[in-house]
């Protein structure tokens, strides 16, 4: 890593500000000269203060935190300054860097099993970091290690520390290295995407263990994140990023109830909210600039709205607005109030299409039927003579419909069953228990002629787009394929190519373009339009935007509640998502181990949950508002899955269950022999399956 920086010397000044950046560069190398991924980023923090810095992928949020903790490569070239209590730490010797490091800095990175080495005891990777910079002894820093893991609530802490990091699931990972993080009662800690892999309920608890390690240290906390519901619960301050530069930058309040930076009222108006159902994404168009080659002027200026003249030729400097309280690098700034600018919106509400008629469920046919749904695994051990010494039951005897012109949302925690009922059913193969009829069709006393002529009414969208799509084929060749394979004529075929790729918002020329020529929201729409080529009846859409920013998944949410209203289309929309699922849906399966936990019409789920489980997922799922956000009561869900292969008695979420500690031990002895099944509590048209079941509004109006 190359640095051009002024050193400050190797003291500290007590009076300075605890971290201080200034003027932060970061370039590589590239073909074509040097490539700007950060441009002059600068903020400070205070003791106890929590920063955020949020932007979409490739926006310079991680490159700067790197190269605040000195782990850029060798080839990036740095400049600026970053100084810890007055201490200028960019060109500092690797060893007087490394004392810094771990002790004064610390870091929780995106991806803890790649941060972990894998074959040392999670005790013994704790402990050594304890060893370097307190000096004790080794079996000091284990009982240590010990300690901290117990504080982050890792049960057993004594007996998990000799485990390795692939015996612990990703939210356990994640727990440890906080432990890591926090061992050496650090000044400024940095966590990188900490929550992006994990449920909403893990997530929810590796928060409030950021939160805690937070108050124990009183370190000042960098949050680099996408999730704009995170920061607005968190942080104190919040640093808008955009093609390596900060864009708007200011206390969280004023900044979310009123933007003043066109991009970043288009990531607030991009994001789904459980509190405001019904209401139409606005997306930000395009994609951002390759860093590389950017264009003159206002990076953002190809995706603006509100663009004008000056825009294309001067780039807007970050400065203060009215008021003083934050800043904005746009040129209309002042002309912007309340995501208005004269009278009207920044970003338009799209136009999206509505039912005609709206039929009652009871008198639409039923687009698929599963009743009595099972699948389970045989758990074997042994090489050369293997035998059965389990079973592992992933889907345990569930039942649920889908209506003509219904999109139903089957959500719940990784490992609940959701991704093995949909493989259940798109194999349209007889069940290992139960059935599953598609279009009034038994798929059990289906032929193999007949199986092939219902897989045109029943498609899918994959989670990833990319893998998805072949890599060797142009877009109009894939499109293409599933009608040549059911015969259609290449005149029809290349007619329904362009109509296709208009009817998701691309143009005809991108026929002859290949997958690695588009960004992943187009690279999804691809997808979504090779799914309808065959005019199904059903999509089953499998995580189909969790791999976008939200600024693209936006468009993809607008273009899938569009095609359901155009086309008569029902969904069963499987997510970990409720905001997603919230505004996709019309209604909603829980399902907890295999089981479906509460099933009922979206707006009585969301708006009067009553089985625990759901209001733990809802109460989890943050809102992209401070003041809302903050005022929220929490429903936490501790520890992880139980394990399929070993279910507990009764209730399979008890273990878990925040209402079960609440209740007699009468009725905990109900809980822990009887399995509950799914019926009606309320007069709504919900059914929970809990014995004490009773509605409880976690989403504020």
């Amino acid at each position: 890593m190359t640095v051009q920086a002024e050193r400050a010397g190797g003291t500290t000044d007590p009076a300075a500000p605890l971290l201080e950046v200034r003027d932060l560069t970061v370039e590589f190398p590239g073909e074509d000269g040097a490539v700007p991924a950060v441009r002059g980023v600068s903020f400070t923090l205070s003791p106890g203060e929590v920063l955020g810095i949020v932007g979409e992928s490739g926006s310079g949020k991680s490159v700067s935190s790197l190269a605040v903790m000195g782990l850029l490569p060798q080839s990036a070239e740095v400049t600026g300054s970053v100084r810890l209590r007055g201490q200028d730490l960019l060109g500092l010797p690797d060893r007087e860097l490394a004392r810094i490091r771990g002790s004064k800095i610390a870091m929780v990175f995106q991806d803890p099993l790649s941060a972990l080495t894998p074959v040392y005891t999670i005790g013994d990777q704790i402990a050594e970091t304890i060893e370097i910079h307190q000096g004790l002894p080794k079996a000091a820093a284990f009982r240590r290690a010990v300690e901290l893991l117990d504080a982050v609530g890792i049960p057993n802490a004594a007996q998990r520390a000799k485990a390795y990091p692939h015996e612990f699931s990703g939210g356990m990972r994640q727990r440890v290295m906080i432990a890591m993080a926090i061992a050496n009662d650090p000044d400024v800690l940095i966590a990188d995407e900490p929550t992006t892999a994990l449920d909403v309920t893990i997530q929810a608890q590796v928060l409030e263990l950021l939160d805690t390690a937070r108050q124990m240290t009183n370190a000042a906390t960098i949050m680099i994140t996408h999730d704009l519901g995170v920061v607005a619960g968190i942080a104190d301050r919040i640093v808008v990023m955009y093609a390596g530069k900060a864009v708007e930058s200011g206390p969280v309040g004023p900044v979310y109830a009123d933007p003043r930076m066109p991009y970043t009222i288009g990531l607030l108006g991009s994001v789904p909210r459980l509190d405001r159902p019904g209401q139409p994404l606005t997306p930000i168009e395009g994609s951002p600039p390759n860093v590389a080659r950017l264009p003159q002027g206002c990076p953002f200026v190809a995706r603006c709205p509100v663009s004008i003249s000056i825009c294309e030729t001067v780039e807007p400097e970050l400065e203060p607005t009215a008021g003083g309280v934050r800043s904005a690098a746009c040129h209309r700034s002042e002309e912007i109030e309340l995501g208005l600018i004269h009278g009207a919106p920044v970003f338009p509400p799209p136009a999206i299409a509505t039912v005609r008629e709206e039929v009652p469920r009871e008198q639409r046919a039923a687009v698929l039927e599963v009743r009595d749904l099972a699948k389970r695994y045989p758990l074997t051990k042994g090489v050369v003579f293997r035998r059965t010494i389990g079973t592992i039951t992933a889907v345990d005897g569930i039942s649920f419909d889908i209506r003509e012109g219904e999109a139903l949302g089957l959500v719940g925690e990784s490992g609940c069953g959701k991704s093995t009922t949909i493989m259940q059913i798109l194999e349209l193969a007889t069940p290992e228990q139960g059935t599953v009829s598609v279009l009034g069709k038994d798929v059990a006393a289906l032929d193999g002629g007949q199986r092939k002529a219902l897989r045109r009414d029943v498609q899918v969208v994959f989670q990833d787009p990319l893998a998805s799509l072949d890599p060797r084929l142009p877009v109009g060749d894939i499109i293409d394929e599933p009608m040549r394979v059911f015969g259609i004529s290449a005149d029809k075929r290349r007619e329904r190519v362009r109509e296709l790729l208009e009817l998701v918002g691309l143009s005809r020329e991108h026929a002859n373009r290949y997958p690695a020529d588009f960004s992943g929201g187009q690279r999804q729409r691809i997808g979504i339009a090779r799914a309808l080529a065959l005019e199904p009846r059903l999509l089953v859409l499998d995580e189909p935007v969790s791999a976008l920013d939200v600024s693209i998944q936006a468009g993809v949410l607008n273009l899938l509640e569009d095609l359901k209203a155009r086309l008569g289309l029902s969904y069963l929309f499987v997510a970990h998502d409720l905001s997603v699922v919230r505004h996709v849906a019309d209604r909603v399966a829980v399902m907890y181990l295999g089981r479906l936990v509460e099933v009922g019409d979206a707006d009585g789920v969301f708006e009067r949950p009553t089985h625990p489980y759901t209001q733990a997922l809802l109460s989890a799922v943050p809102i992209p508002d401070p003041v809302a956000e903050r005022q929220r009561t929490r429903i936490l869900v501790r520890g992880d899955l139980p394990n399929p292969a070993n279910l507990p008695s009764g209730c399979r979420f008890r273990s878990r269950c925040p209402l079960y500690v609440e209740l007699s031990a009468e009725q905990q002895e109900r809980c822990r022999e009887d399995d509950p099944r799914l019926e009606r509590h309320t007069d709504a048209d919900t059914e929970s399956a809990c014995h004490w079941a009773r509605e409880r509004q976690v989403v504020p109006d």
